[in-house]
């Protein structure tokens, strides 16, 4: 019965053309309310859900819908707006900040949200190797952290500091963490049973499949207007788009530009190009070591000579990456700091390096690499042959290396290049078995952590033998560069502390700590036929899912109201099907259609 009517339905569609879908339902026992979800595919996986281990954006959008912060980031322009927090004050000196908790927080086992959380979170990242190795840099100034009640928190810095606003640091229970100690924590998985205080908690994880998060219905900001959120992890672009083509999924994050210019005039799709915060690189080997200077993996050591970089990044044609691979969705890449952050951003006007492959030779030529008649360089009986590892989960990635390869060959310099997922590419970098590698990165809009990440601290560590990669993915090491760090971290005047922003990133730019490729638009596609209510960020073009916040979660919304337009079968048609057979009525189908219980679309029931 389910098959002959799934091909009935199938004729009936046929004759009558396409019609808006439904918001997503999962099958409920029955008698009960369907449940409604939203969908959303994305390409890369959750590389873990423990907040004091993942690494990809991915993973840091689990951490907020499990885990709110003191702050947020504000849909409109990213300033800072309340969180757990709903107000704050700050001594005369710039010393002391007092966090004032709302009150009536709780976590998801019921459980109060105290200021004893918040104190016990903090204090493990200040304490914690692993813990600190990941938000850190958020308390380096912090010298106590305490509470005057259940609803105050008061931290205690050395220097005043402009980030006690920006604490992107997601408030843990201390009932749930403190089982786990610091020996376990960094091999924590956090999949199952997880308590939080967000709009969305994780009800369960299938690795590579799909994350399943259900929603808070006593969060403190209001309820979620749907039950279930759910990341669908697609392995390639084609098969997302066709899944949210067919109604299978409700939105499609981070497309390729070809995916995304295919899916324009799609019935029921809308698509979104956003301004975004992230950029992509090529990065160098600098000549891999850990924090205290002991030489690990087996990087070419030509990458350590910073003309051979200058010939590479000279020989890389921006513009022809932003026209093929971006297809004009994007602009040439400069500092670490997108241009969405338009305080902060740095750009090198005409000192600009040009796409020149005739210079890019003389610099090789230079420095002492010569050409065999194999058309590779050479010196010293060692040929400029470089590994360079790209990201599977990444059409760009993908491309950004074949034409990289064919640029380096221009210039004698052999490119292998292997396709990897980004899992085991992490692994890579922080041991050091590597020479190039394709990858981004997305800023935050305070520039403090994006600058972290490049100074000599966040180099790898080794603890009885076994690596552990720090957030430095190039291995950069120039104290120049962390007395810059560390100037900015306490200059409280905006001007002047963009100012000293602005100098890092020249000091990176011009030691070609990275080859900045593009600051690239994230492409997103969702069904706007079965979901409304998105909340763009920022305000004016912004990107509407993968936030430095939840905004669109917390306010999306079934497009069409009433019971009817939480069931996944209901559809704007009806199909009357008396004794087996379908009636017409005038030429035209008349058609009831039937609730079913299981299923969230039409290729479901077939």
């Amino acid at each position: 019965m389910v098959k002959r009517l799934a091909a009935v339905v199938a004729v009936a569609m046929a004759a009558l053309g396409a019609l808006a879908l439904p918001a997503q339902a999962e099958p409920t026992p029955s008698g009960e309310p369907a449940k409604k979800t939203f969908i959303v595919g994305i390409k890369q996986d959750i590389d873990s859900l423990n907040p004091y281990v993942g690494v990809v954006a991915a993973a840091f959008e689990s951490y907020q819908l499990n885990y709110d912060a003191l702050t947020f980031s504000s849909d409109n322009d990213f300033s800072p707006v309340p969180g757990l927090a709903e107000s704050w004050d700050t001594s005369a000196d710039g010393k002391t900040w007092t966090y004032h908790l709302r009150k009536g927080v709780k976590w998801s086992d019921g459980r109060d949200l105290t200021a004893e959380d918040v104190v016990y979170t903090f204090n493990r990242v200040i304490n914690g190797e692993t813990e600190n190795g990941q938000y850190g840099n958020y308390l380096t100034k912090a010298t106590k952290v305490s509470k005057t009640d259940d609803n105050t928190v008061v931290i205690t810095t050395s220097e005043p500091t402009p980030i006690m606003l920006r604490l992107a640091i997601p408030i843990l229970p201390k009932h749930i963490w403190e089982k786990v100690d610091a020996k376990a924590v960094a091999t924590f998985p956090n999949d199952t049973k997880v308590v939080g205080s967000g709009p969305f908690i994780l009800s369960k994880a299938s690795k590579g499949v799909e994350y399943r998060f259900a929603a808070n219905k006593s969060y403190w900001a209001g309820a979620p207007k749907f039950d279930e959120l759910i990341f669908r992890v697609f392995a390639d672009d084609e098969p997302m788009k066709q899944a949210l083509v067919k109604g299978e999924i409700d939105m499609a994050e981070d497309l390729s530009s070809a995916v995304f210019e295919s899916l324009k005039g799609v019935d029921g799709v809308t698509v979104n190009d956003a301004t975004y915060y992230g950029f992509s690189e090529l990065g160098y080997n600098l000549g891999a070591q850990t924090v205290d200077g002991k030489k690990i993996g087996d990087g070419h050591p030509a990458l350590t000579d910073k003309q051979v970089r200058i010939a590479i990044d000279t020989a890389i044609d921006r513009k022809v990456l932003v026209d093929k691979v971006l297809r004009g969705h994007g602009t040439a890449a400069t500092g670490v700091i997108p241009p969405i952050y338009s305080q902060f951003h740095w750009n090198p006007g005409s000192a600009e390096r040009a796409f020149d492959l005739a210079k890019a030779n003389s610099l090789l030529d230079a420095a002492g690499w010569a050409k065999g008649s194999d058309g590779i360089r050479a010196k010293n009986g060692k040929q400029l042959k470089l590994r360079f590892f790209a990201r599977d989960s990444s059409e760009n990635s993908k491309q950004d290396a074949e034409y990289i390869r064919e640029w380096l060959k221009e210039i004698g310099i052999e490119v292998n290049v292997s396709i990897m997922s980004e899992d085991n590419l992490t692994t890579v970098l922080g041991k050091g078995e590597f020479d190039l590698f394709d990858w981004g990165w997305v800023v935050e809009p305070d520039p403090d952590f994006q600058l972290s990440v490049m100074t000599c601290d966040q180099r790898s560590t080794i603890d009885k033998g076994n690596i552990s990669a720090g957030w430095s993915d190039s291995f950069y090491c120039n104290p120049e560069f962390d007395k810059l760090y560390d100037e900015q971290k306490t200059i409280i005047d905006p001007i002047a502390r963009a100012e000293v922003v602005k100098k890092a990133q020249k000091l990176l730019y011009d030691d070609v700590a990275y080859s900045m490729l593009y600051y690239y638009n994230q492409f997103e596609a969702y069904r706007s036929d079965r979901f409304t209510g998105f909340r763009p960020q920022p305000s004016a073009g912004g990107l509407l899912a993968f936030q430095f916040g939840t905004w669109s979660y917390r306010n999306i919304e079934p497009a069409t109201g009433g019971d009817d337009a939480s069931d996944g079968l209901d559809v704007l048609v009806t199909i009357a099907i008396v004794g087996g057979v379908l009636l017409l009525a005038g030429g035209v189908f008349v058609v009831i259609f039937m609730r079913r219980k299981r299923g969230t679309s039409l290729d479901d029931v077939e």
